[in-house]
C-alpha cells in the first residue's frame, strides 16, 4: 500500500506497515463470549478506555451485542437497535469525552453506526461486511468514516477456502467503493472464528499473507477465540499466550490492526514483534 492509501481515522493518521496498530476492545454487553463483558458499567467502560490509552492501544472497539457464532450464526438480530444503542451510545459519548484516540463501534446496523458516530464513534466496525443492513454502505460513504469489513457466512462450507475468503472480500470492498466509499477508508477483516471451524481457521492463519493482495490494511481479531481454546484446551480469560501466538503470526504474515482483549500483554508482544519484522 502507498501513502496514498493512508487512512485518518478520528482525525489520527494511520500509516499502514509503519507499526501493528492495537484495537483494544470494550464490550457493553451481558453475554460476551469472552467473559469480559461490563453490562452497562459506564464508569467502568470509562476507566477500562482510559487504561487502554494510557497502556498505548491506537483504537477503541465498543460493541453491545454479542457475536459469539450461535448468535451471529441466526438470520435474525438476538439484540434490537434499540437496546444496542441503550447500551453503547451513553458508554461511546463517555468516553469520547475523556480520550483522544479514536472510538470504533462494532455494529452491522446502520441506526446504530450513525448514532455511534454523532456521539463521537469515528469508525464503523462492522462483523458482516455492509450485507446485513442495505443501509450501511450509504451512510459510511455519506460520512465519509472509514469501516472494518469482514468476512462472515452461516456455515463453513467453502470450494476453496482461502481463496472463497480472499474472492469475497474483493467483493465486499468493491461494492463499498461502489456505494461511494473512499477505497482508503476500508479495512478488511477474514473473520477469524466466524462461518470457520476450528482447523479451517488454523489453516487460514497459515496462509494469511494470501490477503496481502487486496491491497487494504487487514484486522485480525484471534483474541480469545474458541481455536485457542480447543488447541490449549483453556477458558477464555486464560488465552492470553493462545492470543499472543496469532498476534505474532499475523504481524510477520502482513496484518495492520489486532484487535484484542487483553491490551496490556498483547501491546508488549506487538512492540516486540514490531521491532524485529518492521523496517
Amino acid at each position: 500500500m502507498t501513502e496514498e492509501m493512508d487512512t485518518i481515522i478520528g482525525g489520527k493518521l494511520f500509516r499502514w506497515k509503519s507499526e501493528t496498530f492495537v484495537m483494544g476492545v470494550i464490550n457493553v454487553t451481558p453475554d460476551s463470549f469472552s467473559g469480559d463483558g461490563i453490562n452497562f458499567n459506564i464508569d467502568l467502560a470509562v476507566e477500562k478506555a482510559l487504561e487502554f490509552e494510557k497502556l498505548g492501544c491506537h483504537i477503541l472497539d465498543i460493541g453491545g451485542e454479542s457475536t459469539r457464532p450461535s448468535i451471529t450464526y441466526r438470520n435474525t438480530s438476538n439484540t434490537s437497535a434499540e437496546l444496542e444503542e441503550q447500551r453503547v451510545i451513553p458508554v461511546i459519548k463517555a468516553i469520547s469525552e475523556v480520550v483522544s484516540i479514536p472510538i470504533s463501534v462494532d455494529t452491522y446496523k446502520a441506526s446504530v453506526a450513525e448514532k455511534a458516530i454523532q456521539s463521537g464513534a469515528s469508525l464503523v466496525n462492522d462483523v458482516w461486511g455492509f450485507t446485513k443492513d442495505p443501509k450501511m454502505a450509504s451512510l459510511v460513504a455519506e460520512l465519509k468514516v472509514p469501516a472494518v469489513l469482514m468476512h462472515n457466512q452461516h456455515h463453513t462450507v467453502y470450494a476453496d477456502m482461502l481463496i472463497d475468503i480472499v474472492n469475497r472480500l474483493d467483493e465486499l470492498k468493491s461494492n463499498a467503493m461502489k456505494m461511494g466509499v473512499c477505497e482508503s477508508n476500508i479495512i478488511l477483516d477474514p473473520g477469524i472464528g466466524f462461518g470457520k471451524t476450528a482447523l479451517q481457521n488454523i489453516e487460514l492463519f497459515r496462509s494469511l499473507e494470501i490477503l496481502q493482495k487486496l491491497n487494504s490494511p487487514i484486522l485480525i481479531g484471534s483474541s480469545r477465540k474458541s481455536m485457542i481454546g480447543k488447541v490449549l484446551d483453556l477458558p477464555p480469560d486464560q488465552r492470553i499466550e493462545g492470543t499472543a501466538a496469532t498476534v505474532v503470526i499475523s504481524i510477520l504474515k502482513g496484518a495492520d490492526i489486532v484487535r484484542v482483549h487483553d491490551v496490556k500483554e498483547i501491546i508488549r508482544v506487538v512492540k516486540m514483534t514490531d521491532a524485529i519484522a518492521r523496517k
